[in-house]
Formats: structure tokens, C-alpha cells, sequence
């Protein structure tokens, strides 16, 4: 009996060993891996990895991770337009089956999915913000977008007809949508301002816009997107993602 009671005590032991190494070893792991999808991304700051899933040890022993979830803020994508960049606010991306080389240089996931925030004061940049003729002695330029509701985004609108006295601030509820590589805002309709039913081509033309986003982090791509408080929120998925390498 005696001796049940110290084998019982023996395996306590170990299990709890185990688990202190085996958390001590995802810890530094997880290090590891942030600083070295920082150095390949060229990242601003470290992003947030969590390595989930229990045991890590035997995970690693596998040559394969279950999940593991990244973090990055403040990321700049491409917009495939002279060299300029939009900034993503966040990006939150689950990676799943993540293969790794031998030596750890390397890492791709069998498929990711996640989500992206773009700031609406930062896709205001690729709105029409300087006052464009639609009419002879009339101008228009978007001056500000927020949420609309119902996954619209609101855009408002200032015209201005100096001859005619008229400066006026109209909002158009809009559908964003992803085609490609690129996000698209595009009126539902248009209202009448002033007594003024401008020509339909060239107000779309003001109040129609698109943002090219390129080269986001493992090459994942723009799936779908919706209006919400603080931004676009943006859906983006990809297999045979590389994370490091």
C-alpha cells in the first residue's frame, strides 16, 4: 500500500513537471515565432502569437501545430499605387495545421482565417476629398464616412453652388464590397440636393470609391467585408500560408 501511495505521488509529480515544461517551452516558442514573423513581414512592432492546444511537446514531436493565433497591429498594407500604403488597424488571423522545417527556419499553415480593421478617417484617403465639377459652378467632395448600420457604410457628401448660394451636406448609405484585391464602396442611391437632381454618372464619380490592398501578411487574401463601428472589417482566408521562411 505504502508503495501505491509513492508511485501515486511519482506520477503527480511528473504530470506536473511535465506541464511546467511543457507551458515553459510553448512560452518561449511563441517568443520565437513573433519575432521572426516580425523579421519577415518587416513588421513596425512584435505582433501577439498564441500557440494553442495541449500538450505543445508532443505537437512539436509531430512536426505539426494545431492552431496558432497571431495578432498585428498597425500593419501597412501595399495599395499597388506608386509606393503609397493604407494602414490596417488590426489583424487577427487562426492558423490551422501549421508544418514546420526541421531546424524551425520555416513555417506555413494548411489554411488561415482571420479578420482585418481599416479605420474609416483612413479609407477617407481614397474618397474624392477635393472638391470635383459635377456642374458647371457645382462642386462636390466626400468629407467624412462612418457606420451606417447594417453593414452599410455612410458617406457624406458637401456640394457647394457659390452662383446659386447653395452648400449643402448630404450622407448616401453605401454597400462595401471586396472584388479582388480590392475594397469597393458604391451608393445605393442618390438623393436630390437643392431642388438639384445631379447628373447620376458624375456624382458616383464623387461619392464611388475603391481601395486597392495588397500584400497582406502570408500572402492571405481579401474574402469579404462589412461597415461596423470603428471601420471596415474585412474577412481574409488563405491555404498553404507561409508564416516564416
Amino acid at each position: 500500500m505504502r508503495a501505491l501511495r509513492v508511485l501515486l505521488v511519482v506520477v503527480v509529480v511528473l504530470g506536473v513537471l511535465f506541464v511546467v515544461v511543457d507551458r515553459v517551452a510553448v512560452h518561449f516558442a511563441e517568443g520565437q515565432a513573433a519575432d521572426r514573423l516580425r523579421t519577415t513581414e518587416n513588421l513596425a512592432s512584435t505582433p501577439d502569437v498564441s500557440i494553442e492546444g495541449f500538450p505543445f511537446l508532443t505537437q512539436v514531436a509531430g512536426g505539426e501545430l494545431d492552431d496558432v493565433r497571431v495578432g498585428i497591429k498597425d500593419y501597412e498594407a501595399a495599395t499597388g499605387n506608386g509606393g503609397q500604403k493604407i494602414r490596417i488597424a488590426g489583424i487577427e488571423a487562426d492558423m490551422r495545421g501549421v508544418r514546420f522545417s526541421g531546424d524551425y527556419s520555416s513555417a506555413t499553415a494548411s489554411t488561415a482565417t482571420g479578420t482585418a480593421t481599416i479605420a474609416y478617417d483612413e479609407l477617407l484617403k481614397a474618397a474624392k476629398s477635393k472638391p470635383t465639377p459635377v456642374l458647371p459652378g457645382v462642386a462636390a467632395h466626400v468629407v467624412g464616412l462612418s457606420d451606417g448600420g447594417a453593414g452599410k457604410v455612410k458617406v457624406d457628401v458637401e456640394v457647394e453652388a457659390g452662383a446659386l448660394g447653395i452648400k449643402q451636406t448630404f450622407s448616401v448609405l453605401s454597400s462595401v464590397t471586396v472584388r479582388g484585391k480590392k475594397v469597393e464602396v458604391s451608393a445605393d442611391d442618390l438623393p436630390v440636393v437643392g431642388g438639384l437632381r445631379l447628373p447620376e454618372s458624375r456624382v458616383r464619380a464623387i461619392t464611388d470609391f475603391q481601395q486597392a490592398i495588397e500584400r497582406l501578411p502570408g500572402e492571405v487574401r481579401l474574402d469579404s467585408v462589412r461597415a461596423a463601428k470603428d471601420g471596415v472589417e474585412i474577412t481574409v482566408k488563405g491555404s498553404d500560408v507561409r508564416l516564416a521562411g
